[in-house]
């Protein structure tokens, strides 16, 4: 579906016109690009099936990618979802409004497709003070960063405009988003949250509300700048995670260690192990650096 676009300055004092014309679109089942403290969001009537799919249309994105939910206020959060541990409600409280997305089992009640949700629904309340307005004049909307599936997140009104042209009835200029970074997705439908993305809130951010929260993306985080050293530390860290010895004690590409000489030298005085030493003996099936060698793992 093609709309004539319109486009609305969201900043400022004077913003009944904006509010009046993407209420209307979203009433009428079209989309609005709207700002959020993180990226520019491209947003439905989350209660209208045809508005949610003309959404995931318009990024190119299938019905296995459901949206989000953005809410105006955490009190919502209990007639969206229900089994909301106590974990995942500090959480909420702490970081909303913010850049915190969970995910949580959806009441089965809500009249609602937002896709192949498996019976969950991710919620957020943005920390911008003019969406939310706009949130509790519309209801909760499903939304989704302004960008065609696979591009960069739009940062400001124009670049949405460029990526979604006439898809689009109303877009809210808000100016440059500050943000940038997406929200951290947590997964409150397990015995423990589990972060399932680390956005603009770190690991760190999150184990401050909730130690026992869990993640399998660690390893991607980066670390502080001053907690990490710059060219010397690949060789080491391939060392241990490959052969969980301390990079010290394993000869690096089979190199005889300090106090051993080149098997190739063969000097005379070097003894085999266990043997007694003979003046022409070379050391010839004993070799400590091939036995390093013939232990380690395939890969």
């Amino acid at each position: 579906m093609h709309c004539v676009s319109e486009r609305f300055d969201f900043t400022g004092d004077e913003l009944a016109p904006a509010y009046r014309a993407a209420v209307d679109a979203i009433e009428a089942g079209d989309l609005v690009v709207l700002p959020t403290d993180t990226v520019y969001g491209i947003a439905a009537d989350a209660f209208k099936a045809d508005a949610v799919q003309r959404l995931l249309d318009a990024k190119g994105r299938g019905r296995d990618m459901p949206p989000p939910v953005l809410i105006s206020v955490v009190e919502s959060l209990d007639a969206l979802a229900t089994d909301v541990p106590e974990a995942g409600r500090k959480l909420c409280e702490a970081f909303w409004p913010g850049p915190l997305t969970v995910i949580c089992h959806a009441q089965t009640s809500l009249m609602w497709d937002l896709g192949d949700t498996q019976g969950t629904v991710a919620l957020r309340v943005p920390d911008h003070e003019n969406t939310r307005e706009l949130l509790s004049r519309t209801g909760p909307l499903a939304v989704s960063s302004a960008n065609l599936s696979g591009q960069p997140a739009a940062l400001d009104v124009y670049d949405a405009e460029a990526q979604l042209l006439d898809s689009v009835a109303v877009f809210l200029d808000g100016g440059a988003v500050t943000g940038g970074e997406p929200s951290t997705i947590v997964d409150l439908t397990g015995d423990v949250p589990h972060v399932v993305r680390i956005g603009a809130l770190s690991m760190a951010q999150i184990r401050e509300i909730v130690p026992e929260a869990t993640t399998d993306l660690e390893p991607d985080e980066k670390p502080d700048t001053e907690d990490e050293p710059t060219e010397p530390q690949p060789e080491a860290s391939k060392l241990e995670t490959t052969d969980n010895e301390p990079a010290e004690d394993k000869p690096v590409d089979d190199l005889p260690t300090a106090d051993e000489k080149p098997v190739d030298e063969k000097p005379a005085d070097e003894k085999p192990v266990d043997e007694k030493p003979l003046d022409d003996e070379k050391p010839a099936e004993v070799k400590p650096v091939d036995e390093k060698t013939d232990v380690r793992p395939a890969d």
